[in-house]
């Protein structure tokens, strides 16, 4: 059913046993609500807008928010810019943009979300080349470098941890205790068993993932393929990045969001059982409450 942040691994002691409902997924940014609903934030593209000489509006930068995919990013260039939609997707084969050779000419990952401005003509591939430079800069530096190599990684992998740091945590000062849980995993030669790799494949952004979504065919269905999926999954931000090279000491292989600001992790598959329980108690308790406020 899929709440954002938790899980509901298998017991790596019983990898035959049967699933939860409750699994790794994308983003730890829900809340259960009055009135029982569990709900998303979805990020926008921000315009600055300033005014012309003629009093009418126009955008003069635009924010990209941490987490976005770039299809999502491609698609607010191709907004305020008001272009054909596709358009900045196409620009990438003239961009030249500097990505590593391990991206293969696919800038998810380096498009970093921060503040741009428009400038004088502004064009897709001015707009992509300044977000993945931003990227090189913060990616390439010491700190990075140096932190990925400690964790056994190239930079490109680090990049990828964070990018699943980033759609999973529930908060930022969970994401150092997330990368861990990621670590662990690998590790121990276990899957990730992520739906935020899932929603990725399948181009979308639910809580939900059934059983059938965990068997489909693709290199990001970390339920069925070991390792890191072969790109990142988001265009991370500061705080993932230093999560993925500065994971929190710990044991975890499991976590899951019992309710907002409660995200428990543990080594342990029965107490991480208990807490899928806490987690399904109040979701149904909360579900009862909106049927109630429906029905007056």
């Amino acid at each position: 059913m899929g709440l954002r942040g938790s899980t509901g691994l298998r017991d790596p002691r019983s990898p035959r046993g049967p699933r939860r409902t409750i699994r790794l997924t994308r983003r730890g940014r829900v809340a259960l609500i009055a009135i029982g609903a569990v709900v998303a934030g979805t990020a926008v593209a921000v315009p600055l807008l300033s005014t012309d000489e003629e009093g009418e509006s126009r955008p003069t930068s635009l924010v990209i928010p941490e987490g976005w995919r770039a299809t999502q990013v491609y698609g607010a260039v191709d907004k305020i810019l008001a272009l054909p939609a596709g358009t900045t997707k196409k620009s990438l084969a003239k961009a030249n943009l500097e990505l590593p050779n391990d991206a293969e000419g696919n800038p998810e990952g380096y498009l970093f979300p921060a503040t741009y401005p428009l400038g004088e003509n502004p064009t897709p591939e001015k707009l992509l080349t300044a977000m993945v430079d931003t990227a090189n800069k913060k990616f390439t530096g010491a700190p990075v470098a140096a932190g990925a190599q400690r964790n056994a990684l190239n930079v490109y992998q680090a990049v990828t941890i964070a990018s699943i740091v980033q759609a999973e945590a529930a908060a930022k000062e969970d994401m150092r205790k997330v990368a861990r849980v990621v670590f662990n995993r690998l590790e121990r030669g276990m899957p990730l068993q992520m739906d935020s790799t899932i929603n990725y494949a399948l181009g979308r952004s639910t809580l939900n993932t059934t059983d059938k979504d965990t068997k489909i065919d693709s290199p990001y269905n970390s339920y069925q393929r070991m390792g890191l999926p072969p790109t990142p999954i988001a265009n991370p931000g500061d705080e993932a990045m230093t999560a993925a090279i500065n994971p929190t000491p710990g044991d975890w292989l499991y976590f899951v969001t019992v309710k907002p600001g409660d995200t428990r992790f543990t080594a342990d598959y029965a107490e991480h059982q208990r807490n899928v329980d806490e987690f399904n108690r109040l979701r149904q308790s909360a579900s009862k409450q909106a049927e109630g406020e429906a029905a007056k």
